[in-house]
């Protein structure tokens, strides 16, 4: 077997693209003879490392310890120096560095040391509501993501790669029993059938009741769920009412569920997503024993979160480009409608910020501090002289209440729309710590 390095960075076979990297061997099989690709290794071993030492029974122990091994072979290049009883796995944080992944131990966002509850993160894009229930003691036991970039970005900050596809089984079967929390920003997939009959049945088919089946099957204490404001409107508001009624009927009280505006949390960001928490029913929890954060006031500008230093030309929209979007606004206004850019003014509050159509249009700035605008990009015209910019991967980032030691590790085309697809970090966190209180309060978990 071939070595590859002294140590070996998974983040950087991650960034040099992990689906064309693989690692053979018996181990590396599944139940049905395939092989596990690779960035699913990286998933067994990482969760492994994180929480071999913490006493929770991992059902993918076997296997990833057999993985690991094999890895250790493969990045030392020498079988003899891979001990079957896996003592470099209980060895030092630096050995552990040295042997195997240098990056591991310094992702920035680790688990704390004596955590107060667990949880799991669903649907966990970038890590948002990893980033605040951490920050409020919980430990994640599990993560899963089906996005390859997103990945990138969860394991430079987390130093975990999360499990894949969860509406597969066997991404479920990974879960590990008796965790407290479920905490998921589940994609709005249309119900076909909302309306007809009502209940845990007639959410098969969508996202949805993959959540709804990991209650079921697993019953923690809790849940948190976040989406769209939309939601609660959709199919003349027979889809939100069919997740109620699932909710319910898998076990759950859930006090009235809430939107939420992220710009009462302490980012300058209008964002208003659907909020629905729940409490198994067994604990004796009361809907009235919950309350959500109240939304007082705006306390964050624009400003407050623009880039300290003049940003690259890359970031300024070319003259034909402006052209193009003032003609656009023009034909839609002449037309009655509203759709078009807008300028955020510095004393103002920023749009909600989404992937796809006019969602960086929709956020444009006017920023005079960068003096040398010759293009370093393919354009037509010039780069403009208003000062007119779209904000950069790092605003977005500080729009949704991430820390500026947050690590952004992928392009920015991809950037844009990690940070657009995750959750406001404070609103989570605030929200979050109401859910807390009468579980404490009931003793379920550490105070």
């Amino acid at each position: 077997m071939k070595s590859i390095d002294k140590t070996f960075s998974l983040f950087d076979f991650c960034k040099k693209k992990a689906s064309k990297v693989q690692i053979y061997g018996e181990e590396t099989l599944d139940n049905d003879g395939n092989i596990i690709p690779f960035i699913d290794q990286a998933a067994l071993i990482t969760h492994y490392l994180q929480l071999k030492d913490t006493g929770i029974t991992l059902p993918y122990l076997s296997k990833a310890e057999s993985i690991l091994n094999l890895w250790y072979e493969f990045i030392k290049g020498q079988k003899e120096f891979c001990p079957k009883n896996l003592h470099y796995a209980n060895e030092s944080s630096t050995s552990l560095q040295t042997y195997l992944f240098p990056d591991f131990f310094q992702a920035p966002f680790q688990a704390p040391e004596n955590p107060k509850f667990t949880f799991i993160d669903l649907f966990a894009g970038i890590g948002g509501f990893r980033m605040a229930m951490q920050n409020l003691g919980g430990e994640c036991i599990f993560s899963s993501e089906w996005d390859e970039q997103a990945k990138k970005t969860y394991y430079a900050n987390y130093g975990e790669v999360p499990f894949g596809d969860i509406t597969k089984e066997s991404t479920k079967n990974k879960i590990p029993d008796n965790f407290d929390i479920l905490c998921a920003g589940f994609p709005c997939q249309a119900f076909s059938l909302a309306g007809k009959k009502l209940g845990f049945e007639e959410t098969r088919g969508t996202l949805f009741f993959d959540v709804a089946e990991i209650l079921r099957r697993y019953q923690p204490k809790a849940f948190f769920l976040e989406n769209v404001k939309g939601l609660v409107i959709h199919d003349k508001g027979r889809t939100f009412k069919t997740i109620l009624n699932t909710l319910d009927e898998v076990g759950y009280v859930v006090p009235e569920p809430e939107i939420v505006n992220a710009m009462y949390f302490g980012v300058p960001q209008h964002r208003e997503r659907i909020y629905i928490v729940g409490f198994r029913k067994d604990l004796g929890i009361k809907k009235e024993d919950f309350k959500y954060p109240e939304q007082k006031e705006v306390t964050k500008k624009w400003i407050d979160v623009r880039e300290e230093n003049p940003v690259p030309a890359k970031y300024y929209l070319s003259t034909q480009y402006i052209s193009t979007l003032i003609n656009h606004k023009a034909r839609h206004e002449s037309k009655g409608n509203g759709f078009g850019y807008d300028i955020i003014p510095d004393d103002g509050v920023a749009h909600a910020i989404v992937v796809g159509g006019m969602g960086r249009e929709s956020n444009l700035i006017i920023d005079f501090r960068q003096t040398d605008l010759t293009p370093t990009t393919r354009i037509k015209g010039e780069v403009n002289r208003q000062g007119w910019r779209k904000m950069t991967p790092r605003e977005w980032a500080r729009l949704q209440g991430y820390p500026d030691n947050f690590k952004i590790v992928v392009a920015d085309a991809s950037a844009y729309k990690q940070f657009g697809n995750s959750v406001a970090v404070p609103a989570i966190q605030a929200t979050a710590e109401q859910l807390l209180k009468p579980l404490k309060e009931y003793g379920f978990i550490r105070k």
